[in-house]
């Protein structure tokens, strides 16, 4: 072609098929990027606006220095965020009894810890039936009456109720709304005045939950010392890692029975839990895969309370780093076993914890801590503050040391996740 054929009637040289490619290619990745960012706000904003929130913690003092402390509570309710109870077919699959039994028992606490300055995050799990002072239960309201931890918010949610219903309130859904906003409140107040931290947000999840979070993420991986078998929680698993799917992974969570220390073997799952899912959440690219990133959305959507506020955006993004040996997991010792009213409970020197968190989270977090929190043990002139007390533990637990080093021959590798009993 002659060059008096490439130009344009008004003189200009028409511009080259390389050319043309090239601003073709420029111009679709530019529409490419705006709708993945249209994309990705869409996906922010459904999350954001679709999660149940909740004002339990509105008024409470904050961390300082950028660090984060984070609750995340796990519900032992049969019951759905309504106060419904799940579907049978769900309650069969989850090998957890009748709808009616459980309650509202916070049987898994742990906190989170995020260092503001990127380091190393540090997971406290706290015992369910630690013997401590519930907030909300004592004279006027405050912290006074003891009980096992895992109460506060099934007794707070109950005398709501129960004052709702003397003032004429008949409303189910309002009931159970309310109800639920006074059990997360003293909760979290009880966890709080227990650690002598603040607490900056908080997650709950519901017995569902487990199933449904294992299922989106395509399968949870857990390492198992040994072989087990529990009739009650429905666990049979086989010693070694292995990936657990929504009916296996809540039967992990909630075995006690056959495991040498029963509930506080059972927070070491709940940790294992929490790492492999941190792991798969990093792994699975699911943050990048819209699809995967939508069945998350829609998991939360279904068994997921956070509070009003929370930026998830920015946690989610922080969450990656969190696996990979960035996290570091403490079991809250005891001091030995105790009995209350008839029932088994876990006695705690609260000194000693509150030095032990301020040891690991270090004065950063410790300046903002809640006015009025207990800073000395109670005195045992309550009846209720003097439970029997047995014989310790034979190995109390402890802080978790640092990932352990490369298996010996013989040993079980746990491929980056813990590996438990």
């Amino acid at each position: 072609m002659s060059a008096a054929r490439t130009r344009t009637k008004t003189g200009h040289r028409r511009p080259s098929r390389r050319r043309r490619l090239a601003r073709t290619l420029l111009t679709t990745s530019c529409a490419l990027t705006v709708m993945a960012g249209g994309g990705a706000w869409y996906l922010y904003h459904d999350l954001a606006s679709g999660i149940a929130g909740s004002k339990a913690l509105d008024g409470a003092e904050k961390s300082a220095h950028g660090d984060v402390n984070i609750l995340l509570m796990g519900l032992d309710s049969r019951r759905d965020q309504n106060g419904d109870p799940l579907p049978e077919e769900i309650l069969d699959e989850l090998h957890a009894g009748s709808s009616d039994i459980g309650g509202y028992n916070a049987n898994t606490m742990i906190l989170l810890h995020v260092p503001g300055d990127g380091g190393e995050a540090k997971a406290f799990s706290i015992p369910r039936d630690d013997f401590v002072e519930i907030a909300g239960q004592g004279p006027g309201q405050g912290a006074g009456r003891k009980d096992k931890i895992k109460k506060a918010y099934g007794l707070a949610k109950a005398a709501k109720e129960e004052q709702l219903s003397r003032a004429g309130v008949q409303d189910r859904r309002r009931l159970e709304r309310e109800g639920r906003e006074a059990g997360r409140k003293a909760q979290i107040e009880t966890v709080r005045n227990f650690l002598g931290v603040p607490v900056d947000h908080f997650a709950e999840l519901n017995l569902a939950g487990f199933y449904h979070l294992a299922d989106a993420l395509g399968g949870v991986p857990v390492c198992l010392k040994k072989p087990v078998k529990d009739p009650y929680s429905g666990a049979d698993f086989p010693a070694g890692r292995q990936t657990l799917n929504g009916r296996q992974s809540l039967a992990f969570v909630r075995q006690r029975h056959g495991l040498t220390m029963g509930d506080l073997d059972r927070t070491k799952r709940q940790q294992a839990f929490l790492a492999g899912a941190t792991q798969k959440l990093n792994s699975a690219g699911t943050f990048t895969d819209p699809v995967k990133l939508l069945k998350l959305i829609d998991t939360a959507k279904k068994d997921v309370v956070t509070d009003e506020g929370w930026d998830l955006l920015s946690f989610v993004k922080q969450a990656k780093n969190l696996s990979g040996g960035k996290m570091r997991f403490t079991t809250l010792p005891i001091e030995g076993f105790g009995r209350n009213h008839g029932e088994d409970i876990n006695v705690v020197d609260d000194m000693k914890i509150k030095r032990l968190i301020a040891e690991q989270i270090g004065p950063r977090s410790t300046t903002a801590t809640t006015p009025g929190a207990p800073d000395a043990a109670p005195s045992s002139s309550s009846p209720s503050s003097s439970p029997s007390l047995s014989s310790p533990p034979a190995s109390p637990p402890s802080s978790a040391p640092p990932p352990p080093p490369r298996p010996e021959k013989g040993e079980i590798d746990g491929g980056g996740i813990p590996c438990v009993d």
